[in-house]
């Protein structure tokens, strides 16, 4: 038997939906985009994947830009609130590269923040060690990146706390003449402190109680940046979308005109615009970037979001038959559900106490031998050559090395058998006596 690790889970109703795409003429940013857009911003907000968002359309409008990748939503994100050289983006040693070479892309520097030790106590998630967090914050901060790593919600209470906490030290940008430079400036002194921006690429559908209330990702950091790349639960192929808490004293319709600009060249017209009677002509306000979604795209993510919600169920079946070998074995691994939080079940993460990276590695090679795909999520920042070359040394941050060195990864996908999760299962065990 042969296990893939994450294959995309794609039916015949997104392939219907693409050819149909196809057939409408609109294959580029079209009738389609808007509508997950909207029907994102419903999902996001109320967790019903299956709300009618024709019937007020308004509403839902201009509260979600969907955008060709992850790592473009969270790049436009950044420039959008303004961060720019000079400024520092504090993020997790423990995540993948995206979370901080888009910080790097608009020019700031990157400040690496050790996780706790063992991770969080609760879901064992590799979160950032929060006292180090505001030990971290100068006036220099402009922003910190979350990452809500395998689905898990980070403690958003506890990171708004900090950050109201050091809104002494924070300078706000000045407003430059410029239209986006004076947005920016806006959001940064209606704001008043460190912006929270939310890497979500694994945790659409993951909700936590924050401020008493239950909330979804994408409707608790101030921005948020999901991905829709193949390999996550809900998929476009490529894609991501950028989201953003309402902010006061700016319209929601202001901020979205600007990701359409940053995304499109700069230019104040799509191609769908543009179909208008006479409305051919169109000026760029600014030299920016090209990271708009297709309606092809859109095709497949519309379909998905029908059939996420049983998706997410199955993830958890598959996980409470994991938790339930780990155990006996005695393996770490996360707790994907407490009682204040909900995840997306995006990442089976397992920790095998009392070894190091060459027995961890023999794991994974044994497990391979037996047909079952795993992997590691993920090799900490510090320890890659680009961040190296810039000085960053992973002795520093000793807790994210530890939990580096003893981890893998289990195959979760929603193509997965019953036969087969008990396959992984039992390779799990066998794997584990000859170690």
């Amino acid at each position: 038997m042969n296990i893939s690790f994450s294959p995309p889970d794609i039916s015949e109703l997104e392939i219907n939906e693409v050819v149909a795409a196809m057939k409408s003429g609109w294959i580029t940013t079209g009738p389609r985009t808007k509508l997950l857009e909207r029907r994102l911003a419903a999902y996001i907000e109320t967790g019903d994947a299956q709300e009618d968002t024709e019937k007020e359309p308004k509403r839902w409008m201009c509260r979600v830009a969907c955008l060709n990748s992850a790592t473009a939503a969270e790049e436009l994100n950044l420039r959008l609130y303004g961060v720019q050289p000079g400024d520092e983006v504090l993020v997790p040693a423990y995540t993948y590269t995206a979370s901080a070479s888009a910080a790097i892309h608009c020019g700031a520097k990157v400040k690496f923040v050790d996780i706790q030790k063992n991770g969080d106590k609760k879901t064992h998630a590799p979160e950032m060690d929060y006292e180090k967090l505001e030990e971290a914050i100068t006036e220099k901060t402009k922003a910190i990146i979350t990452v809500d790593l395998g689905g898990i919600v980070c403690d958003y209470d506890r990171i708004y706390e900090i950050v109201e906490k050091k809104k002494i030290l924070f300078r706000p940008k000045e407003q430059d003449g410029t239209p986006l430079g004076n947005l920016s400036s806006h959001i940064q002194q209606s704001l008043g402190r460190v912006a929270v921006l939310a890497d979500c690429a694994h945790s659409l559908g993951a909700s936590r109680i924050v401020g008493g209330e239950k909330k979804f990702c994408g409707s608790i950091a101030d921005f948020t940046s999901f991905s829709f790349h193949a390999v996550k639960n809900f998929t476009t192929a490529e894609g991501g979308a950028s989201t953003w808490r309402k902010i006061e004293g700016v319209q929601n319709s202001e901020i979205y005109r600007f990701y359409q600009l940053l995304s499109l060249h700069g230019q104040n017209k799509d191609a769908l615009a543009k179909t208008n009677t006479g409305a051919w002509e169109y000026d760029i306000v600014g030299p920016w970037y090209k990271c708009n979604m297709t309606d092809i795209m859109a095709a497949i993510g519309l379909r998905q979001l029908d059939r996420y919600p049983g998706m997410l169920v199955r993830r958890r079946e598959i996980i409470r038959q994991y938790d339930e070998v780990c155990d006996k074995l005695g393996l770490f691994h996360l707790n994907h559900h407490t009682d204040n939080m909900d995840s997306s079940n995006h990442l089976y993460l397992v920790r095998v106490p009392g070894i190091d990276v060459v027995k961890r590695n023999r794991i994974i090679k044994r497990m391979a031998e037996t047909g079952v795909s795993t992997n590691v999520h993920y090799k900490p920042l510090p320890m890659m050559t680009a961040y190296k070359n810039d000085g960053w040394d992973v002795k520093d941050f000793p807790n994210s090395y530890a939990y580096y060195e003893n981890l893998l990864s289990l195959p979760l996908h929603t193509l997965l058998s019953n036969d087969e999760v008990d396959y992984v299962c039992e390779s799990l065990q066998k794997t584990m006596k000859t170690i």
